[in-house]
């Protein structure tokens, strides 16, 4: 039997993070690379990804940054062509990228709802085609982590653009892990409770910080750094059988009713 420490192994693998320029998934790319992989921030900002490079090379660390716009297939064709020439191969995808917005519903404007579906699901939707038809054509026995959301599995108020695009990342995700199954690709759902990322701080008001805390058991925000535990898990030899799995870390806020 493997010893712990391969069991969490990352070495000789390479982790392409969407969205690894933010809070969130930054801390999933400092966890990646301390247990070995090279890792591949993904973003628009090339400032915002310098201070994550610079965490992760003075620890040691392999990473370097592509700029790419998620939602757009020929860019993230050229991220996979950059990936392979630079790195040799990949075998761990995190879509991570995101965003959010309080508008009622009644007063959505298209613009907005465009927005953030095409950020949030069709990002992740076209990642998965671009990075799985690799994984696929090549038997790259791979991990695709999509990040979802609490609110894509418990209705949230004041959230819904981001409730219903989180919703079909759920169902996204089982549908692959379904049908790539046999070929040795897992794909899995991480769900954050509430993270004070960068796209939600505008939401999280004196009183729905209140009512968020009334729900959550552990009385208080996650830190970035508790998402990266289970985000190995998923990536690693360790979570080899795991699949089609919401893995949710949430300080136990979908365990509370009253």
């Amino acid at each position: 039997m493997s010893s712990i420490f391969e069991l969490f192994s990352l070495q000789n693998q390479t982790a392409v993070i969407i969205g690894g320029t933010g809070e969130l998934c930054g801390a999933i790319a400092e966890g990646y690379a301390m247990a070995g992989a090279e890792v591949v921030l993904v973003g628009r900002d090339a400032a915002k990804a310098e201070k994550r490079l610079e965490n992760i090379h003075a620890a040691g660390g392999k990473a370097y940054f592509v700029p790419a716009d998620a939602g757009r297939k020929a860019d993230l064709q050229i991220l996979l062509d950059q990936v392979l020439e630079r790195s040799g191969g990949c075998q761990i995808l995190v879509n991570g990228a995101g965003v959010n917005s309080p508008t009622p519903f009644l007063d959505i404007p298209e613009e907005e709802y465009d927005r953030i579906m095409n950020i949030n699901t069709k990002a992740v939707f076209l990642a998965c085609q671009v990075f799985g038809k690799h994984f696929v054509e090549n038997k790259v026995p791979a991990s695709i982590i999509n990040l979802g959301s609490m609110s894509g599995l418990i209705p949230l108020s004041r959230v819904f653009t981001y409730s219903m695009s989180k919703g079909a990342v759920h169902n996204l995700s089982k549908n692959l892990a379904r049908e790539w199954a046999p070929l040795g690709i897992r794909v899995n759902t991480l769900v954050p409770g509430f993270f004070p990322a960068e796209q939600n701080k505008k939401v999280l008001t004196p009183d729905r910080v209140s009512k968020i805390m009334g729900h959550t058991p552990m009385n208080r925000f996650g830190e970035a750094k508790e998402l990266v535990g289970a985000a190995l898990l998923l990536a690693a030899g360790a979570g080899s059988f795991v699949t089609g799995h919401e893995m949710v870390v949430d300080g136990g806020y979908s365990s509370m009713t009253i």
